[in-house]
């Protein structure tokens, strides 16, 4: 149950402010950082190095490896709760915290499902979740059955570890299949096949449960993937039916209840191409498909995230305008000799109301390295809004504006990417 605490009486000394540490010291933590400093906290991480986001940002910063029950133990000391930036601590690892009186958030046997894809496969087909045909891969025999099962194409995937499009092999023919899940097995890592989907589109239901049972539900979004990798994000998902878009998100509640999550549940869904759902991964955590909530939502998903696993009552998840789109910053093939801050100079002269969240790190080709969003008034214009964040992402990656506009062009010029819902640089700006 929920504790509320109780008033102190006068005088009396201030309570601590709860500490919250998570494991992991990338841009999940470092922007869940961000949201503890406006609840007066300051988060804990567990950091491979000094340089990485969220190290960079909060000064309680313990140094060590997600893989040593040392470190964990060391992150742990004294917090409320212990929770993730990334899903790939070893679960005998969690549930030896839990025994020594951790609080884990969410638990071991709820996070396993998040770790290994054939773990949870199996328990979203026991609870009657429509999930892709799959099996369990232990033989280059037992893949061949398979395709002969299904009589379609199929994707080979490492059962655990993969994110981003790695451990996820889409197989062109029979014969490219076999070579992925040999090479895959070989190197000792548990293989899985599945189907390949006749998808419409991928679709994200991002919702948030505390201990006490509480949940709450954000917009059901599209993402837009390249490569593997998120590329956008549009909320809401335009076109989605309204009992479609309540169909998702009560399985995401419905999931988050029956899996035992506390904090922030991202349920990846395909939307197939007769309209139906089927989900494809689930992530424990606060989601690159909830970013566009720093801007678009009246709660953000790492604020809810810390109420969730602190158990504080869950915020308003309400979009605060029609429409949001949200642009990964990926690294360009080659850095750009411009700076960042120039970038963000003549990004901000042309376009001042986007919204840039840059992680600090170091820019290499494909990395996510930032996110711009962008915020609009009516659904109708999405298709422009998409495009301004696409070519702001590009722009803050690779130093070009793909629709070569010009700063220092004349006003004719200047006067049309107005039009087009830009601003020109003026009064020197660029």
């Amino acid at each position: 149950m929920m504790a509320v605490p109780s008033t102190p009486p006068p005088g009396a000394v201030p309570a601590v402010p709860p500490l919250v540490a998570m494991v992991g010291g990338g841009q999940l933590a470092r922007m869940t950082h961000q949201a503890a400093i406006a609840l007066g906290q300051t988060l804990r991480v567990l950091a491979t190095a000094p340089g990485e986001p969220a190290a960079q940002v909060t000064p309680d910063v313990v140094i060590g490896s997600h893989t040593e029950l040392e470190d964990l133990r060391r992150v742990a000391a004294g917090a409320h709760v212990l929770t993730f930036d990334h899903e790939h601590v070893p679960t005998e690892l969690l549930e030896k915290l839990v025994a020594e009186g951790v609080n884990v958030a969410p638990p071991p046997e709820a996070l396993v499902h998040a770790q290994d894809k054939l773990v949870m496969r199996r328990r979203l087909e026991a609870l009657g979740v429509p999930v892709p045909r799959y099996a369990e891969i232990g033989t280059i025999d037992d893949l061949d059955a398979f395709a002969r099962r299904i009589a379609g194409p199929v994707v080979v995937k490492a059962v655990r570890g993969g994110y981003d499009g790695k451990g996820v092999r889409m197989a062109r023919d029979p014969s490219h299949a076999r070579d992925i899940a040999t090479a895959f097995l070989a190197d000792g890592v548990p293989v899985m096949a599945e189907e390949q989907v006749n998808l419409r589109r991928e679709l994200s239901a991002l919702v948030a449960r505390s201990p006490f049972g509480q949940g709450a539900a954000w917009p059901v979004v599209e993402t837009v993937q390249r490569d593997g990798i998120c590329v956008q994000v549009i909320a809401p998902a335009p076109g989605l039916p309204d009992d479609v878009a309540a169909a998702a998100q009560q399985l995401a509640l419905r999931l988050a209840a029956e899996l035992g999550v506390v904090g922030v549940l991202a349920v990846e869904l395909f939307e197939t191409a007769d309209g139906g759902l089927l989900v494809n991964e689930l992530a424990m955590r606060p989601h690159n498909s909830g970013h566009w909530t720093m801007d678009g939502a009246r709660t953000g998903q790492f604020e809810q995230h810390v109420r969730a696993v602190l158990d504080y009552p869950l915020g308003d998840t309400d979009a605060v305008a029609p429409v949001t789109v949200m642009a990964n910053v990926l690294g360009a093939p080659e850095r750009p000799a411009m700076t960042v801050d120039e970038r963000l100079h003549h990004l901000f002269a042309r376009m001042p109301d986007a919204r840039v969240h840059l992680y600090g790190k170091e820019e290499r080709p494909g990395r996510k390295v930032g996110h711009v969003n962008f915020l609009g008034t009516d659904m109708a214009e999405v298709a422009a809004l998409r495009e301004r964040a696409e070519l702001a992402a590009h722009w803050l990656s690779h130093a070009q504006w793909t629709d070569g506009w010009d700063p220092h062009a004349g006003d004719d010029k200047q006067s049309s990417a107005i039009g087009k819902g830009g601003r020109s640089g003026i009064n020197g700006h660029d």
